[in-house]
């Protein structure tokens, strides 16, 4: 029996590994010859294996190596589904990246020692970085750092992915940015192993409904899901703010009797000092009912307001006289006033020797005496361009008004025109990187550090045509994934943006790119992408549609689904319905959801074709099926009015329920409603007036009326006129016709009531 067992297991096993090698053969899974890392040190190890840091091909680029004690069929299933979500999740900017997986193998032994090819994270774990940092740390720091926690979890809510298992010790740091990590990997490791020894180290972070509770009759244990993972972020935003474990006392472990105290409503003390905000956000995440704790998306929202709030206060604070500013000798240490410097230097290397001489014969003050004699200005050899530095030298001795001066008499430097038309690709090793990280490091360097600055490209840096196209192919997939799920189309163009960011470039390096390299369907479409939405570009919606149509003709399905949406309103060409909808149908057929909410869309309201509600849902199901939170919307739509389908209000609820889990402002409306009606759950009117909170501040207007109606009749809230007329200008300001109606009516009466209190006092 044990050796029957024991096949399986091994066929259990090869079974994730032909899933590896496939994925590899195909590309979708990069790999790394292990001979090819150097320097490899251990830098941490757990109850499922050790964790090293390693030199990619004698460069400086440190990846981390992850490594497995026990490759068994549990451990095997377990990295296949690890490598799943991280291809979910791996366009964000605070998870941590997967690069690909590599392969030990040594002379005495030759087998399928997988490990993961990790980014690297230099500031270690949230729990080392707190314990080495906190002291620097300035409220500001720590918002920040909550905001990006709870966004990178709100990151894996959104596309259906439960952590489980957040704490401070697989959540990274990465140059002071939050990295999450470990999507439960070795909680599901440990779990199917057996393993124990740690239960007792996270019990601070885990949801104590989880210790004792069961989920029903049949004695089944509590499910942790999106709530748990709320209520880890709770405590790891009292972490953040305390800058210690929780319950952490030197030299004692947890046990038994915390879990226990944690089960009747021990929390941790709240720090001294800590905003009233920010308590609030945290003590309602830990609350002991998951029902009474918010979405993560509410967390984010409500951090995002502190954050916000703090913004304008320091702006506020740091306005500052433009008299005075002038005024400022420079070698005071306010960075913001050197920026003709960074002009100057951003023009320097487009400046020929000769110009270089002009200025500086023209401006002794720059220059000593001495110097100017004895540095031949005239050569082309650009390492002795030592009158760069002997100008910065004597830079601190002046203020800004004599830089305005030199600069003004001097126009060439600020030549915008010869700026913007460099290459972004360019190879040539005097480019501005040197000089741009000078102007960065400028405060604390002296004249001898700025001669010595290393003059090379670094491989992160947005250099070579390979890096740009895949940029560029990555970008395209993003674009097509947000549009799929049915993510707004102004946070798409916000997600792209700040994509670029991620490799170091911005938006104006890669619309320059693309001007100049239209040689296949993706940079084609990007660059119909910018224009259609008006990215470091005015929009141009003709240039765009041409674009997409050019694309589109190269079989790009994005391209082709934005030819259906130019038709459909217009854009760029003449309204065609019919035409937009058999552009949308070719992306329907070849299974995209986008293509098919559209079909389904056009098949409700008879665009371009014969209404039909069957199809309209046959549509709108096929599009939820691949996860497209606007088409669930859709489909409870469908099932609670009966349209195409019998009625059916439990299956409406579920899915309205599942599009506002995706964060869909319209299906947090209907999930609100579905509360206030008692549709598929029972009434509970406080719920219905939180979900229409948050689908009123993510602007949907209907949302803000149907506030203003509780407010203006006590609807499962304190009745409250100016509330109700505040709600009813906001949504009638978006353009809803109900809400403008309502306010002439409220507006009416309190003219009347005015007017009575005036003659009947």
């Amino acid at each position: 029996m044990s050796d029957n067992k024991q096949i399986q297991n091994s066929e259990n096993t090869n079974e994730w590994i032909n899933w590896i090698e496939e994925a590899i053969d195909k590309e979708h899974l990069n790999y790394y010859e292990y001979n090819q890392f150097t320097d490899i040190q251990e830098i941490g190890a757990g109850g499922f294996g050790r964790v090293y840091r390693a030199n990619w091909k004698n460069t400086k680029k440190q990846l981390a190596l992850k490594s497995f004690f026990n490759l068994n069929n549990i451990t095997m299933k377990e990295i296949v589904c690890e490598l799943k979500i991280q291809r979910k999740v791996d366009f964000h900017d605070n998870i941590i990246r997967c690069c690909g997986i590599t392969k030990f193998e040594s002379e005495n032994q030759i087998s399928n020692n997988y490990m993961l090819v990790m980014e690297y994270a230099d500031g270690g774990s949230l729990r080392n970085y707190l314990k080495k940092n906190f002291s620097k740390l300035t409220w500001d720091d720590k918002f920040n750092m909550a905001y990006q926690l709870a966004y990178a979890v709100s990151c894996l809510h959104n596309e259906g992915i439960i952590h489980r298992d957040l704490h401070s010790g697989n959540i990274l740091v990465h140059q002071n940015t939050i990295k999450l990590a470990d999507f439960g990997l070795s909680k599901r490791i440990g779990a199917s192993s057996n393993f124990q020894s740690k239960l007792f180290g996270m019990v601070p972070y885990v949801d104590p409904k989880s210790f004792s509770r069961r989920s029903n009759n049949n004695n089944q244990m509590y499910t942790l899901n999106e709530k748990s993972d709320v209520y880890s972020v709770g405590v790891l935003l009292w972490e953040v703010s305390s800058g210690r474990p929780p319950f952490y006392a030197e030299g004692e472990e947890y046990d038994v009797s915390l879990i226990l105290e944690i089960s009747q409503g021990l929390r941790e003390t709240v720090v001294p000092d800590t905003p009233d905000e920010y308590v609030k956000i945290y003590t309602k995440c830990w609350d002991g009912e998951p029902d009474n704790r918010p979405t993560i998306y509410q967390v984010v929202d409500l951090l995002k307001a502190i954050i916000t709030k703090t913004d304008i206060i320091m702006e506020n604070h740091q306005l500052l006289n433009e008299k005075e500013l002038n005024e400022v000798p420079l070698s005071t240490n306010n960075s913001e006033s050197r920026g003709e410097l960074s002009q100057l230097i951003q023009n320097f290397n487009e400046m020929n020797t000769k110009e270089i001489d002009n200025i500086i014969m023209e401006n002794p003050q720059l220059l000593n005496e001495q110097e100017l004699n004895e540095v031949p200005l005239s050569t082309n050899n650009s390492e002795s361009r030592g009158e760069l530095s002997q100008l910065i030298q004597n830079f601190n001795e002046m203020n800004t008004k004599e830089i305005d001066n030199i600069i003004m008499e001097n126009p060439q430097l600020l030549n915008e025109q010869e700026l913007n038309e460099v290459p972004l690709s360019t190879n040539n090793s005097e480019s501005r990187g040197e000089l741009s990280q000078l102007i960065q490091n400028f405060n604390e360097m002296n004249t001898k550090e700025i001669d010595n600055i290393a003059v090379v490209n670094e491989q992160e840096k947005f250099s070579t045509e390979k890096d740009v196209n895949r940029i560029v192919g990555e970008t395209n997939d993003l674009i097509f994934k947000l549009y799929n799920k049915g993510i707004e189309w102004k946070l798409i163009k916000e997600q792209v943006i700040e994509y670029f960011h991620n490799y170091n470039t911005n938006s104006q390096e890669i619309y320059n790119w693309l001007s100049n390299n239209q040689n296949n369907s993706n940079s084609i479409f990007l660059l119909g992408y910018f224009n259609y939405f008006g990215i470091e570009i005015n929009k141009n919606n003709e240039k765009a549609f041409k674009l997409f149509i050019n694309a589109s003709e190269k079989d790009h399905i994005l391209a082709q689904f934005f030819v259906g949406e130019c038709y459909f309103y217009g854009h760029g060409t003449i309204k065609n319905e019919k035409l937009a909808f058999e552009y949308c149908e070719k992306v329907a057929d070849r299974n995209y959801a986008t293509g098919q909410l559209e079909a389904g869309y056009s098949y409700e309201n008879g665009i371009g074709i014969e209404k039909d509600l069957k199809k309209a849902f046959y549509w709108y199901e096929k599009a939820a099926n691949n996860g497209n939170i606007i088409a669930k919307h859709n489909l409870g739509d469908c099932y609670l009015n009966g349209n195409g389908v019998k009625k059916d209000h439990n299956k409406a609820f579920e899915l309205f329920k599942q599009s506002a889990n995706g964060g869909y402002s319209s299906g947090i409306l209907m999930l609100g409603y579905c509360y206030e009606e008692g549709i598929g759950t029972k009434i509970d009117m406080q719920k219905a007036f939180e979900l229409y909170q948050k689908s009123a501040n993510l602007g949907n207007e209907i949302a803000q009326y149907n506030i203003g109606t509780m407010y203006e009749n006590g609807n499962g809230i304190t009745k409250n006129k100016d509330k109700a007329i505040y709600w009813y200008e906001k949504s009638a300001k978006r353009g809803y016709q109900d809400a403008q109606n309502r306010l002439k009516i409220l507006q009416k009466e309190s003219t009347i009531h005015k007017i009575k209190s005036l003659f009947f006092k």
